[in-house]
């Protein structure tokens, strides 16, 4: 946080586009810790029983930052001035981010002489013993491989659609500006599926919740094909969005219950490595096949796809024996 925060404050002192770049990329570079790996480290540390729950309020969190960050940054630079705009994203991230975990988080409950909530929750599947699995011992499962394969099936269909989406739209007949509702109600059912998926039973394997996640993503990518009115596009664009929502808060929840605690970190950063480079991919190839075809529809197939088979691998990933 400290590193992202300081960084883009310094892109306010930019003198060149090389700057610009190494600041820029450095910045980038550093998210996948603090806000993937750190943020649901830590709360999978705290949390058992209400793990799902925890976890969707700070995916919520997350598309909440979206939203304003964006404003902070323009009412900084009402005035025409775009560094000032950098130094109020900056310190907005020093102050809400960087200061409170300095200040008051505690990285397991161990470490205060408290146990996570599952001591508290009262029975149930949360009760059971939790896994404990090395980095090693993990990737010797098939679990391991089959949520490997289930986000590298759906990361570049989150990608790669979100990015192209209002081009498409427009290709399609839709006026920008009602594209650009489309991809508000979009980020909208995205928020909605991440927060209403932590008030799932947790009785209910994560598995099923997954597959139903991608099933909603593969329905609606299919759907963005033959838009031809906003009902359409809303339609289509709502199930995809609340197939992202759902998979954003899920995998994290995934992983931690499939492998427990002790090695989240260690284990979930192999498979954010996949998830990186598979986002990296999803807007590439549409952008190719939409410069190959002329429209987006083989893209849109192909992304389809991959989200069907993301169903298969959810049902397949049962959780591993300890």
């Amino acid at each position: 946080m400290l590193s992202t925060g300081l960084a883009t404050m310094a892109l306010s002192l930019t003198q060149s586009l090389l700057m610009f770049y190494l600041l820029f990329c450095f910045a980038r570079m550093v998210w996948a810790g603090p806000f993937d790996l750190g943020l649901y480290g830590a709360l999978n540390n705290w949390f058992v029983a209400r793990r799902t729950l925890v976890t969707s309020i700070a995916t919520l969190a997350q598309m909440s930052g979206l939203v304003f960050l964006p404003m902070i940054g323009q009412l900084a630079m009402h005035d025409g001035d775009w560094r000032r705009g950098w130094v109020a994203i900056g310190s907005t991230v020093l102050i809400v981010g960087f200061l409170p975990v300095w200040l008051l988080l505690v990285r397991k409950p161990e470490d205060a002489g408290l146990k996570p909530d599952r001591s508290v929750a009262g029975g149930g599947p949360a009760a059971a013993p939790e896994p404990r699995f090395s980095r090693a011992e993990a990737m010797r499962t098939p679990a391991f491989w089959l949520l490997s394969l289930y986000t590298v099936l759906v990361f570049p269909v989150q990608a790669g659609v979100s990015l192209h989406q209002a081009p498409h739209l427009i290709e399609r007949g839709l006026s920008p500006i009602v594209a650009a509702t489309v991809i508000s109600f979009f980020s909208v059912m995205s928020a909605v599926a991440s927060f209403g998926v932590g008030f799932l039973p947790r009785r209910w394997p994560v598995r099923y919740t997954m597959l139903a996640a991608a099933a909603l993503l593969s329905t609606g990518t299919f759907g963005l094909i033959g838009v031809v009115s906003a009902e359409d596009a809303y339609l289509a664009a709502g199930l995809f969005g609340l197939g992202i929502g759902g998979i954003m808060t899920l995998l994290p929840v995934a992983w931690a219950d499939y492998f427990g605690r002790e090695s989240f970190g260690a284990i979930r950063g192999v498979a954010l490595t996949l998830q990186v480079l598979a986002q990296a991919a999803g807007p590439l190839l549409s952008g190719a096949l939409r410069d190959w075809s002329g429209n987006y529809t083989d893209s849109l197939l192909v992304f389809g796809v991959l989200s069907a088979l993301a169903v298969v691998a959810a049902l397949a990933a049962r959780r591993p024996l300890s």
